[in-house]
């Protein structure tokens, strides 16, 4: 049984290594965890006026945690609805674990609905624009060959094979030259089989002859300027730089490539089940989002294109 006298920080610090090490999600997904988790134990003894203990987790009522969501909705960065929606979810998820691991439920919890989110739906780019981000960085004068090799090889990468950004990234020099399958582990260590292009190898290979940093076997595959692991900040900021060039939608990120590579797919007739498995979508509903974006593309097609439109 636990020890009611345990600090609210450290249960804080228990639930953490749990989803780590038992959960094993991702350091960002934890990141975000830790950053709700100490969010919201801050507010509790702001108002309680006094440090909370284990114990004190138990008695936590509907109307303080109404109050915190409250405080999080203004401020000087306030959260949207979606943000809200998620940091009632990690707290629900938190006192869970509490309840089943160190025996402290929170029944009010259950009295506190979450505010309404209007579902979104994937927002991917066409084939057109797809190519026209995949060629642009060779048509830059001003960028080393080996940084403009590297921008197309990442880019094809996520696009050709589906892939999230950390994935992409997390790959190293020992995986290249990429085999015709490649084993991702994706959210929540979940792994994946995702079929490789030739056009995605030879991308990577042409970095690879250019790229004028030795790299060792488990040093990160794509690196920055200065020779350090190209970050997800680096990849987006070129991007960036890319859709301005083109004149494309602020809604051309990399992970919109993720997206287009779904759309595209099951756009050319693509089995729904194989799209969730290339994906690594835990559930088929998450997946049918991209339905919905090929049938505003097709209704979109025949408004444009049909006389009595």
């Amino acid at each position: 049984m636990a020890d009611p006298e345990l600090s609210a920080d450290s249960a804080l610090a228990v639930w953490l290594e749990h989803l780590a090490h038992e959960r094993r999600l991702s350091p960002r997904t934890l990141e975000a965890y830790g950053h709700i988790g100490r969010h919201y134990l801050s507010f509790l003894e702001r108002h309680r006026g006094e440090p909370q203990r284990l114990a004190d987790l138990g008695t936590v009522t509907a109307a303080e945690v109404r109050a915190h969501l409250a405080g999080r909705r203004g401020g000087d960065h306030p959260l949207n609805a979606r943000s809200l929606s998620q940091t009632l979810s990690a707290i629900r998820t938190f006192h869970g674990f509490l309840d089943r691991r160190l025996d402290t439920p929170a029944p009010q919890l259950a009295l506190v609905r979450g505010p309404r989110v209007k579902p979104s739906l994937p927002r991917p780019i066409t084939e057109d624009q797809a190519r026209g981000l995949l060629h642009e960085p060779q048509a830059d004068p001003d960028l080393p060959p080996w940084e403009a090799a590297r921008d197309r090889a990442v880019l094809t990468l996520l696009y050709g094979c589906g892939l999230r950004i950390s994935e992409g990234l997390s790959l190293t020099r020992a995986d290249a030259p990429l085999p015709e399958t490649l084993r991702i582990t994706g959210k929540g260590g979940k792994t994946r089989l995702v079929p490789v292009l030739p056009v995605v190898r030879t991308a990577v290979d042409a970095y690879l002859a250019l790229v004028p940093f030795p790299l060792q076997p488990s040093d990160a595959l794509f690196r920055a300027r200065r020779g350090g692991p190209l970050s997800p900040r680096q990849l987006q900021a070129t991007v960036q730089t890319l859709r301005g060039r083109l004149g494309l939608p602020d809604s051309a990120t990399p992970h919109a490539l993720r997206h287009s590579f779904a759309t595209h797919l099951l756009g050319a007739g693509a089995d729904l089940r194989i799209i969730q498995e290339l994906l690594g979508h835990a559930s088929l509903s998450t997946t049918q989002k991209y339905t919905a974006v090929d049938a505003a593309r097709l209704l979109n097609a025949y408004a444009a294109a049909h006389p009595r439109a």
